[in-house]
């Protein structure tokens, strides 16, 4: 667990800082007013939730390649944090929406795509909650990992692919430079959250799993005082 405290510590210490910048040192945005900084909590939650995913996708192709409860421990600690970061992110933008668009929701192309994304490994964990056998649920779960996981390039294309109300793509050159670092600063907070989430669930994980594969010790033969057997 060292390492998921050292993670966890740190992203918790850069995403205060990116987050105490983003409220006090940032200017407020042009057309949104101080409604604006809310970008400095949600956009990194989605691009962490999507990372996430992607690694969750990687660990699935290693599970069914290579087996093991190693993997199985650390897709399930994947999924369940995608997760967590994908319903904060739902959240988010409902919040920053109501004031932005005046609805906590519409079913835009980048939030219909969400909704799917949400769903989707939400009924992943869910499986593997229903699934006993521990090979059975690997390998299911590894594939239905791979199969969600085309859906996650269309949640990041969407504002592209399609005519939205969602903002566009943002990079350095179309954002104020002092809003950049806090941005950034927040964003590297997360990711380092979400690894200390990973590999803290992971262990968790592979905890129950060796429990629940482990081969039962029959208790010592005693004698029997008739036989002496």
């Amino acid at each position: 667990m060292k390492w998921a405290w050292i993670f966890g510590g740190l992203g918790t210490i850069l995403t205060l800082i990116g987050h105490g910048l983003g409220l006090f040192y940032a200017p407020a945005e042009a057309m949104m007013g101080d409604v604006g900084r809310i970008l400095y909590v949600h956009v990194p939650t989605a691009w962490v939730a999507l990372l996430t995913y992607l690694i969750a996708f990687v660990i699935a192709i290693g599970s069914l390649w290579k087996g093991g409860l190693g993997w199985d421990a650390a897709l399930e600690a994947s999924v369940e944090v995608g997760v967590v970061l994908s319903l904060l992110l739902t959240m988010q933008g409902s919040i920053w929406a109501k004031p932005t668009w005046d609805v906590w929701w519409t079913w835009d192309p980048r939030l219909t795509t969400v909704t799917i994304m949400v769903v989707s490994y939400t009924a992943i964990w869910l499986m593997r909650q229903l699934i006993s056998s521990p090979d059975r649920r690997a390998v299911l779960s590894a594939v239905a990992t791979v199969v969600a996981f085309v859906n996650v390039p269309v949640v990041y294309m969407s504002v592209k692919w399609w005519r939205t109300i969602h903002q566009g793509f943002s990079s350095p050159d179309t954002v104020n430079s002092s809003m950049v670092l806090p941005l950034r600063i927040a964003a590297l907070g997360m990711l380092f959250l979400m690894i200390g989430l990973v590999i803290a669930r992971a262990k968790i994980a592979l905890s129950r799993l060796d429990m629940e594969t482990a081969v039962p010790q029959l208790p010592p033969h005693k004698p029997s005082r008739e036989t002496g057997e």
